[in-house]
């Protein structure tokens, strides 16, 4: 048999998905659903006159994504590198259109937000998602030049244009988020220490220029309320303090789910980025540590599938998908708990944005699709 039908019939041979990740995932979406419904229903009725207004948008999107899971996880995962080039393009030039018209989202200044009738989502969404795919398809079909200097510089210049453009929106959350991606993929995908270094080096010093010469001004007013969120507690630190209220309220065990006193309009849309504030007060230390468990094993799961998986392309995408989810939680605890400046960043499953959710979860599908062909135990 050639090697061409040897591949084929590989893929044909799929077995079952890894009912482990599968129901992780499914923990985790389970709880950020009913803690997005007790963060957010005080706030929801307050400004909207419906506590049901952002629950019901999440639980539609979510059932949705959940469909959208099963069949990404049914649809070889290879069937996605066909589009790597098409899709980036396309997620490039919607960004870039997003810099040229003028703000969609009435009373914000950043261009963060596509609206298409009732559609609103981030692009850099979809630029995670694009960078992991064309570069896990780049590095698979050239691994043996990823040592070459000018295959890197390629993939250096995809990645930098990527976050130059999200960065501009300014959205720096999704800068780091794509730029880590980029980065562990290189790792993964065999690039020199030496270069992995001058890559961090030159990252850390550009978001430093950037934020020096004013090109994202608000970066620098972060970071000194993150230092004293109480030089301006009614202002540019109200949020940060609020969240840290929260999460001390809590205790070991927190006050009981629904019991939270931060989100009746004290922490600022506390159904967004800050909804982990709440989680801690509901539930406590012991259900933060709990959620915090999920998200490693989740990461754990994902990668052990990634190490299993039939070849380069299929283990970079299980590298580059997990590897996601777990920085942004990682970052947005960090945010909610001051360990770092307020960015802006979500938390995954848990924080409002049902097209965001309904991404997320066909990215799982699709580390579910290749766990169908890695060679490892799915009970």
């Amino acid at each position: 048999m050639n090697p061409k039908a040897l591949k084929r019939e590989k893929r044909t041979n799929r077995g079952k998905m890894d009912i482990t990740f599968l129901a992780i995932v499914l923990i985790l979406l389970t709880i950020g659903l009913v803690m997005l419904f007790s963060a957010s229903y005080a706030y929801s009725l307050e400004y909207y006159g419906n506590s049901y207004k952002f629950i019901t948008r999440q639980l539609v999107l979510g059932a949705a994504g959940v469909a959208a899971m099963l069949i990404c996880s049914k649809i070889d995962y290879h069937f996605w590198r066909k589009f790597a080039w098409a899709f980036y393009l396309v997620v490039l030039a919607i960004l870039v259109l997003l810099l040229i018209l003028p703000p969609m989202v009435e009373g914000m200044d950043v261009k963060r937000w596509l609206v298409i009738g009732p559609v609103n989502f981030q692009p850099s969404e979809l630029a995670k998602l694009a960078v992991i795919l064309l570069f896990s398809s780049l590095i698979a079909a050239n691994y043996k030049q990823i040592k070459n200097f000018g295959f890197l510089i390629i993939l250096l210049a995809i990645l930098g244009v990527t976050c130059g453009l999200i960065v501009m929106e300014p959205h720096l959350s999704a800068t780091v988020l794509v730029f880590g991606i980029g980065v562990v993929l290189l790792i993964v995908g065999g690039l020199p220490k030496r270069y992995i270094l001058g890559g961090l080096g030159a990252g850390v010093l550009g978001v430093v220029a950037l934020i020096a010469s004013g090109a994202i001004s608000y970066g620098s007013d972060r970071i000194k309320y993150w230092l004293d969120p109480w030089a301006d507690p009614t202002d540019k630190g109200f949020q940060t303090i609020q969240s840290l209220l929260a999460i001390g309220s809590g205790n070991i065990m927190g006050r009981g789910i629904g019991q939270s006193r931060q989100k009746h309009l004290w922490v600022p849309e506390p159904h967004n980025d800050f909804i982990f504030s709440i989680v801690c007060e509901e539930l406590g230390l012991v259900g933060a540590v709990v959620i915090i468990i999920l998200f490693c094993l989740l990461v754990w799961r994902g990668f052990t599938i990634a190490m299993h998986a039939p070849d380069k392309f299929g283990s970079l995408m299980a590298v580059g998908l997990t590897f996601q989810v777990g920085l942004q939680a990682m970052l947005n605890i960090w945010v909610v708990t001051n360990t770092i400046p307020n960015t802006g960043i979500s938390l995954p499953f848990f924080s409002y944005g049902g097209t965001s959710l309904f991404i997320l979860l066909a990215e799982m599908g699709i580390v579910l699709s290749i766990s169908r062909s890695a060679n490892i135990d799915k009970t």
